[in-house]
């Protein structure tokens, strides 16, 4: 899988911030996704020391949601932890992982957000326009806007407004359990997301790409 060269992530957090407002605008809202046969799953684990990190991805074949690849990759961290910023931490060994891929998936789901973020560009934006793919957010705790209750079923969801905007939705993915934050990341509209993050999702309260994808970086997927 081929990855484009946006920009250099070493880089100041002011650098880091203005990458993200310049590459905010480039992200589409038009859904380029149609009937996906693999469907990709990303996530990264941290070692003790904070300095290591396992990036992972994992591709699933659709419908049947099957295991047909896994690549690991683990290096140093060239980012500090930084609210907001996680992207800039995360983003390469994930690049790295996915540019080892011979299976190329049409469609990433990221275990973090996309534009629902303070900038409109979190890790799924991200890496949808290095990699220039469909891509998804799902995030497991919400970073910016807020939402109203929404109902106890499966595929109830609230969209999140931040200044008036609709930047998200929170999904319900299992009955009676917390909701998983949704968001357009790249070549997305919010409902197609919504969409197929339910269709990922087989009774468990993440989607099926994020539950292996952390499996894989805990080393904990038979493959």
């Amino acid at each position: 899988m081929k990855a484009i060269n946006l920009h250099n992530w070493q880089v100041s957090t002011t650098e880091a911030k203005t990458i993200q407002q310049r590459l905010a605008k480039q992200v589409s809202a038009k859904s380029e996704i149609y009937t996906p046969h693999y469907i990709a799953g990303v996530d990264i684990s941290t070692g003790k020391g904070q300095e290591m990190a396992t990036g992972a991805v994992v591709v699933l074949q659709y419908p049947q949601l099957n295991l047909v690849e896994v690549k690991i990759v683990q290096g140093k961290l060239g980012f500090p932890y930084i609210p907001g910023l996680l992207s800039f931490r995360e983003a390469p060994l994930i690049l790295a992982a996915c540019q080892q891929l011979t299976v190329i998936p049409d469609l990433i789901i990221a275990d973090g957000q996309g534009i629902a973020h303070p900038r409109r560009l979190g890790l799924a934006s991200h890496l949808g326009l290095w990699l220039n793919t469909p891509t998804i957010g799902c995030a497991k705790s919400i970073l910016c806007g807020k939402h109203q209750e929404l109902g106890d079923e499966p595929g109830s969801y609230a969209n999140i407004l931040d200044k008036n905007e609709t930047i998200g939705a929170a999904l319900r993915t299992k009955l009676k359990v917390k909701p998983v934050y949704v968001s357009i990341g790249h070549k997305v509209d919010l409902k197609t997301a919504i969409y197929w993050v339910q269709e990922c999702c087989l009774g468990y309260r993440l989607p099926e790409t994020t539950r292996l994808a952390h499996l894989a970086v805990g080393g904990n997927l038979k493959i």
